[in-house]
């Protein structure tokens, strides 16, 4: 298990990978935000001013192994969330502006519940500011929508969500690409981002067939049940496929590609490729 250190109000926290996410030393960000030099004293007095969460702290905090100079030792520690629950119990004004974000947060959330119009707007601003070209953008907004009616056709035709549907998204990108999801990160290096947000304009476009055509033949086959909708996930999947391997006669290149945006945002890169 790999310990880093994360900045927060220019204090160093530690912090471990654990099931795919971030956790973090309870007592480090706990220190980061109070006066007093003892925050396990803290914690104590902390849990029984806030009986919530003291009930539910076997739910938020898990004991887990951080590398410290004297060598690893069991600490408290918390994922992102749980770690925003505890700043709530923290009547400090250095917790204060984290309060006030997370309720701008909770705003937000409600306007796009109530508008997702708002939604499909703020991701796109988020990712125009990660440098994301509006090209690339509205290729994977639109793959988003192909991705969205899919699951939405598979809930509605006896597949029982999570992990059924991470079987036959796998399913769907071993006939297109060869790879799972899973091994086509592993391909381009990376570790919790999201696959699709490091993907070029064709591996979006030919994972947007992939799955449109699995819904297309969920639908004309009248798929029922996770067994028979597998079944449609490999032939859409391998429509996909098929199509990428004629591309690849063609140009004589490979679609799937080892590239990634973790250093570089993809319009950087366009716009580096087209120097001569």
């Amino acid at each position: 298990m790999e310990t880093k250190l994360a900045i927060f109000q220019g204090k160093e926290i530690r912090k471990t990978f654990h099931k795919g996410e971030w956790w973090f030393v309870v007592e480090d960000v706990v220190l980061a935000l109070i006066d007093s030099k003892d925050p396990k004293q803290y914690i104590q007095r902390m849990k029984r001013r806030d009986p919530e969460l003291g009930k539910g702290w076997v739910q938020i905090v898990h004991t887990l192994s951080i590398a410290t100079a004297g060598g690893a030792q069991r600490m408290l520690c918390a994922n992102t969330e749980g770690i925003f629950r505890i700043i709530q119990s923290i009547p400090s004004p250095k917790a204060e502006p984290f309060k006030r974000w997370l309720a701008k947060v909770g705003y937000e959330r409600v306007q796009e519940i109530e508008d997702p119009e708002i939604a499909t707007a703020r991701t796109r601003e988020l990712y125009r500011a990660k440098g994301y070209s509006d090209a690339w953008i509205e290729k994977r907004m639109r793959g988003i929508a192909v991705r969205a009616e899919l699951t939405e056709e598979w809930k509605g035709r006896g597949v029982n969500g999570e992990p059924e549907y991470a079987i036959l998204t796998a399913e769907i990108s071993k006939a297109a690409f060869g790879m799972t999801p899973a091994e086509y990160k592993q391909f381009k290096g990376l570790n919790r981002e999201n696959l699709r947000d490091h993907m070029t304009d064709l591996e979006l476009i030919f994972s947007m067939l992939g799955e449109a055509a699995t819904t297309e033949i969920a639908r004309k086959q009248d798929a029922q049940s996770f067994v028979e909708n597998k079944t449609a996930a490999n032939k859409g999947g391998r429509i996909a496929g098929d199509a990428r391997e004629k591309l690849e006669v063609e140009t004589g290149e490979k679609v799937s590609t080892s590239e990634n945006y973790l250093v570089e945002p993809e319009s950087k890169k366009r716009l580096r490729g087209k120097k001569p």
